[in-house]
Formats: structure tokens, C-alpha cells, sequence
């Protein structure tokens, strides 16, 4: 393993695993103050025993998040020195507003893990809002850090490479920032839906009669069902500026050879031949691609063909990913579109046991198909860390023996992980000892 393969694993490794918590930390406190708020407002003890035991998750998903996070922190100056000098005094400023909204976060959840007896209801519903808002602003900063390296606006190059001129506003809000903050958002509140549906409809196959899981199963359905109808119209502006502004990763998205100057197909499936330059198994849907990153079915199209083999990104790794999140939002509106008609059917919450069972199997798919996507983002960029601007390569540390951390970290999240699970379960088992029945 090269030093570049062992930094870029441990810093793949380290982003797959906080994005885990990252995404439930942003959905989680929706869920409980939903669940908060139909409890003032009907007077239902369910309700607050749902607020309450999602309250708990939420302290937890937070503090796993923070660690993992600080992690990260440290690893971005550690194995990337020359990326962080280069875009240190440029994404400093969204950054630093993250740290802000992590704060804010920390205190709204304080009031509200421990304010339950002492301040008012709607007060206490507002410390809830509070952590909602906090945490949901604090992933739309680093998103936009993130945007800036697909888009890089707002700074000018000296002629030794040092950064000359910042406009910190404008980095920030680069081309590519409104559509991955409002994709990933949206995203983390869908993904949290379904791994709540996933886990409560596990345990209404135990026991069908459990009022909390029942009202957990429905307002999961609800929610996961209003995202995943945005969560396509948030992928769209996400793909329009993909395609004006990175047309070698919208190449590679697809497994896209040959350029089209009348009109490209978008692509489901294939496998790419990458010394060839070839592609072939794939379903093609005529002139849909120019449709989709266009609005024009006869828009020209660019193929990895005309890009330099030192500049392309590996292409089977991007359109894989690329398929993989596109198939779980496929599993996910399948799974909305079947708890409709049941829902319709039956009267009531959709509980027959084939479609618990299903559940469980789409659960976990809004987190696979945001480590997905992530995927597909960051190595669709390569080999670019700053695109057109700083090759990886160049960014990564000199320092030798990189293999040793990643092994290290590996073990350390795989513990974490564990212990992260293990307490969750028992927040939301009603038969465990120290479950949400207490």
C-alpha cells in the first residue's frame, strides 16, 4: 500500500464512518421534536416515550459524532498539509460558522436532555427546534467546504502558488453549495427516516401490539415519504451543476466513452473496460442523460475519450457508486409507493408481516446510498483534491509509514461502531431492561 492509498483509505474510512453518525445527528432531533410536538398537542403518553427514548439516540449519535469528527479535524492538517495551507484561508469561513452551529447544538441539547422538569413545554420543544436547526446548519457549512473543492471560486493564486486574494463569502458560496447543502439534507433526514423504519419494524414483527413501535413505523413512513419525493428534485440541481462545472465526473458518473454531439443516453448498469476505454453491458435510455444535466434532449455531451488518461477519475469505482445510490432511492420510493396502498387498504398502519420484512431490508438503504454518493462525489473528482486546482498527489503528507494509522483508526471505529450500536438498541427496545418503556 502507497502512502497516497493508505491516506486516502484512512480518510475515506474516517468520512464513511462520521457521515454514519453526521446524517442520523441531522434527522434524529426532527424525529423528537415531531414526537414532542404531537405529544403537547394530543396529550398522548406514546408520544413523549418516543421523544424521550429519541432524545437519548440523538446524545448518543452526538457524541459518537463528535469524536469521529474532532478525528477528522485532525486528520485533515495531518495528511494533507499542502491542501490545508492552500485552503486553510479560504473554506476557513464555513468552517468556523460550523464550530458556531456545533455549539449551539451542544447547549439547545443540554436544555433539552435536561430540562424535561424544569422549564416550560413549548419552551422545551423549542430547545428541541433549536438542536434541529443547529445540527442541520452545522452539515450545510461543511458541505459547502466541500462544494468549494468541486467549484473553487473566491481566491486568486500568487505566482508561488500561495493564495493572494480571498473573498471568503464568495468561496462559500460557490456554484456547486445550494445543491449539495439542500441534496445532503434532505438526504440525512431520509435516511434517518428509514433506518427508524428498518429497526421499529423489526421489533413490530416481535410483537405487532406495541403502540410505541406502531407510532414510530407510521411517522417514519411519513416523513420518509415527503423526502423521498424531494429527495429527486434536490438530486436534479445537484446534476445541472455536476454537468456545467465537472463534465469529465458527469462523463464518469455515467461510464460515458464517446462523446455525443447530438444527444447522450443515460445509462443504467455496464462495466467499463478502463484500459480499453470501452463500456458495454449497460441499459441505455436514449437522449436522456442531455435531458436530465441539460433540459435539452439534443445537448452535446462529452466523452472520457477526450480527457487525458493521467485526468480521469477511476471510472468503474464512480458509475458504480453512482448506480448504487441511484438503486437505493429505487428501494426507498418502492417502499413508500407499497406502505400508500396498504396504508389505504388496510386503514390503519401498514403492519402485515411481508411488509415489516421488507422494511427491515430498506432500512438501512438511505445510509447506503449516501456513502454511496459521497463515493461517487470524491472519487469522480480525482485525481483532482481541489478541482483544476491541486492534484491529491501533491496534497497528501511526506511523512512515510501511513499504513499504521489507517489499521489504527480502523480498529478504533469498529469499537466505536459496536458500543454505538449496542446503546441504541437498547433505547429502542421495549422488552431490554434499560429500554424506552422506562
Amino acid at each position: 500500500m502507497t502512502d497516497l492509498l493508505a491516506a486516502r483509505s484512512q480518510m475515506a474510512l474516517s468520512l464513511g464512518f462520521h457521515m454514519i453518525f453526521a446524517t442520523l445527528g441531522i434527522g434524529m432531533p426532527l424525529f423528537m421534536c415531531v414526537a414532542e410536538g404531537l405529544w403537547l398537542r394530543t396529550g398522548d403518553a406514546v408520544w413523549l416515550k418516543l421523544a424521550k427514548a429519541w432524545s437519548k439516540g440523538t446524545a448518543i449519535l452526538f457524541a459518537v459524532g463528535a469524536v469521529s469528527g474532532t478525528a477528522l479535524s485532525f486528520e485533515l492538517g495531518l495528511l494533507w498539509p499542502r491542501f490545508m495551507e492552500v485552503a486553510g484561508p479560504i473554506i476557513g469561513l464555513p468552517f468556523s460558522l460550523e464550530g458556531f452551529a456545533f455549539f449551539f447544538e451542544a447547549i439547545f441539547l443540554g436544555v433539552y436532555l435536561y430540562g424535561w422538569d424544569h422549564v416550560k413545554p413549548v419552551v422545551h420543544w423549542l430547545a428541541g427546534v433549536g438542536v434541529f436547526v443547529s445540527g442541520l446548519m452545522s452539515g450545510v457549512f461543511v458541505v459547502t467546504a466541500n462544494a468549494w473543492m468541486n467549484t473553487p471560486t473566491g481566491f486568486e493564486l500568487g505566482p508561488d502558488g500561495s493564495v493572494a486574494i480571498v473573498e471568503p463569502l464568495e468561496a462559500m458560496l460557490n456554484p456547486s453549495a445550494f445543491g449539495q447543502a439542500l441534496h445532503m439534507s434532505v438526504a440525512a433526514i431520509l435516511a434517518t427516516a428509514f433506518a427508524v423504519l428498518g429497526v421499529h419494524a423489526w421489533l413490530l414483527r416481535r410483537d405487532a401490539s406495541v403502540a410505541f413501535h406502531r407510532r414510530a413505523l407510521a411517522l417514519a413512513l411519513w416523513i420518509g415519504g415527503v423526502a423521498t419525493v424531494a429527495q429527486p428534485i434536490t438530486g436534479h440541481f445537484v446534476g445541472e451543476a455536476v454537468a456545467h462545472n465537472q463534465p469529465v465526473k458527469l462523463a464518469a458518473l455515467e461510464g460515458l466513452w464517446e462523446s455525443h454531439p447530438e444527444g447522450a443516453p443515460f445509462s443504467i448498469g455496464g462495466w467499463s473496460d478502463e484500459e480499453a476505454g470501452e463500456a458495454c453491458c449497460a441499459i441505455e435510455i436514449p437522449y436522456m442523460l442531455s435531458v436530465l444535466a441539460y433540459g435539452d434532449p439534443f445537448h452535446p455531451v462529452m466523452g472520457l475519450s477526450e480527457v487525458p488518461p493521467d485526468e480521469r477519475p477511476p471510472v468503474n469505482v464512480t458509475h458504480t457508486a453512482y448506480q448504487i445510490m441511484l438503486g437505493s432511492m429505487g428501494v426507498m420510493a418502492l417502499t413508500i409507493g407499497a406502505a400508500v396502498l396498504l396504508a389505504i387498504r388496510r386503514r390503519g398502519v401498514p403492519d402485515h408481516p411481508a411488509f415489516l420484512a421488507w422494511s427491515m431490508f430498506a432500512g438501512p438503504w438511505g445510509i447506503l446510498g449516501i456513502e454511496a454518493g459521497w463515493t461517487a462525489t470524491e472519487v469522480g473528482r480525482q485525481p483532482w483534491v481541489i478541482q483544476g486546482v491541486m492534484r491529491t498527489s501533491d496534497a497528501v503528507t511526506p511523512m512515510p509509514g501511513l499504513y499504521a494509522p489507517f489499521v489504527l483508526f480502523a480498529g478504533l471505529y469498529l469499537v466505536l461502531g459496536v458500543l454505538c450500536a449496542a446503546l441504541l438498541f437498547r433505547q429502542f427496545d421495549v422488552h431490554s431492561p434499560g429500554g424506552s418503556h422506562g
